[in-house]
C-alpha cells in the first residue's frame, strides 16, 4: 500500500475506486465499505483508493473540537487500512481553505481531474464540501457528466448493529472495552513512551510501565483496570493496567501504568503498544497499600485467566 501525503503528489490513476471518509478507528462498518472498495478494484483491474482527510475535519471547524478524542492516530489508520488490501490512502490536508471548496469543486478537481475516479463507493450519510452540500443524491444527479459511476453503502450493510465512531468512543469513555472491541472487530489499542515513575508499583512487588502518550486527542479508556497485552521491540507479553489517579497513595495526574508478567526488562524511553483485552474493574481507593496488594493479586489471577 502507498500513502500519499499530499494532493499534488498523487499521480492520476487510469481505474480508481474510490471511498472518503475521516474513517476513525476503521471498525467492523468502515471494513465493510474498504473490503468492497478492493474487490471492485481487482474486479475491473483498477486500484483501490482510500481518500481521507488530517487533522479530523471537527478541529479545524470548531464543532466541539474540544471535546473529540480519536479512536485512532493516522499512523494507526494506516497500518489497520493496510491489513485490508488497500492500494492507497491519499492524506489531504484540511484547512480552512480546503473546507471552503463547493461540493462540485471537490468532485471535480479532486475525484476527477487528480484521482482518476471511475467508481465511488459513498455511506448513504455521508456529506462533504462546503456546508455540507454533497452528499449520494447530488453524486448520483452529477455522476454522468463527471464520468464515474457511484455505489451507495446502505444503512442495512454498515448499520446493522448500530457500529459507529461515536458509539466505540461512549463504550470505551463508560469502560465497555469487550463491546468496543467487538465493534472495532479487534482490540482497542494506544501506543506510548515508558516515563518515569514514583516506583510505587515496584514496591508492592508489582513493578509497572508508565506509559505516556504524546497524542493528546487519542481517546483513553475509562479509569479502572484491564486485561492486555502489550508488544515491546516487536515480542508480545500479557499484563494488566491501570488507568486513573492512584487515590491509594493521593495520586494527582491521571496515569497509564502497566504491569507486565514475568517481564524484568530496563525499557524506559521505549515505545510500547497496549491492546485492552478486558475490563477488570473501576478504579478504587484502597484503606491500605496492604489491601491494595491483595487486590492486584486478585486482579493478576483474574487477568491471567482471561488472558490464557
Amino acid at each position: 500500500m502507498k500513502v500519499v501525503d499530499h494532493l499534488s503528489d498523487f499521480e492520476k490513476l487510469e481505474y480508481a475506486v474510490v471511498t472518503i471518509g475521516t474513517f476513525d478507528g476503521v471498525h467492523i462498518g468502515h471494513k465493510t465499505i474498504l473490503r468492497r472498495l478492493v474487490e471492485e478494484a481487482k474486479e475491473n483491474n483498477g486500484k483501490s483508493v482510500l481518500i481521507t482527510f488530517w487533522p479530523h475535519p471537527r478541529f479545524i471547524l470548531k464543532k466541539d473540537a474540544d471535546k473529540l478524542k480519536l479512536l485512532t492516530t493516522f499512523e494507526e489508520k494506516v497500518e489497520i487500512v493496510k491489513e485490508l488490501g488497500v492500494d492507497y490512502i491519499l492524506k489531504i490536508a484540511f484547512t480552512p481553505q480546503f473546507s471552503n471548496l463547493s461540493a462540485d469543486e471537490f468532485v471535480r478537481k479532486i475525484l476527477v481531474d487528480q484521482v482518476g475516479t471511475k467508481q465511488l463507493f459513498i455511506g448513504y450519510d455521508h456529506h462533504f464540501g462546503n456546508n455540507r452540500e454533497g452528499n449520494i443524491q447530488f453524486l448520483q444527479e452529477h455522476s454522468s457528466p463527471y464520468g464515474f459511476a457511484v455505489n451507495e453503502i446502505s444503512k442495512q450493510e454498515i448499520d446493522h448493529i448500530g457500529v459507529s465512531s461515536t458509539k466505540i468512543r461512549n463504550t470505551l469513555e463508560s469502560g465497555e472495552i469487550h463491546l468496543a472491541n467487538s465493534l472495532l472487530g479487534r482490540n482497542y489499542s494506544i501506543c506510548g513512551k515508558v516515563v518515569d515513575g514514583n516506583k510505587k508499583g515496584k514496591s508492592l512487588g508489582f513493578p509497572t510501565a508508565n506509559i505516556h502518550v504524546s497524542e493528546t486527542y487519542k481517546l483513553l479508556p475509562a479509569d479502572g483496570a484491564y486485561a492486555i497485552k502489550a508488544f515491546v521491540r516487536g515480542f508480545e507479553y500479557l499484563g494488566m493496567l491501570n488507568i486513573g489517579f492512584k487515590p491509594t497513595v493521593d495520586g494527582r495526574e491521571r496515569t497509564i501504568e502497566a504491569h507486565l508478567f514475568n517481564f524484568e526488562e530496563d525499557i524506559y524511553g521505549q515505545e510500547v503498544r497496549v491492546e485492552f483485552v478486558k475490563a477488570l474493574r473501576k478504579e478504587m481507593k484502597f484503606d491500605s497499600l496492604e489491601a491494595l496488594k491483595e487486590q492486584l493479586n486478585k486482579d493478576k489471577e483474574i487477568a491471567l485467566s482471561i488472558l490464557t
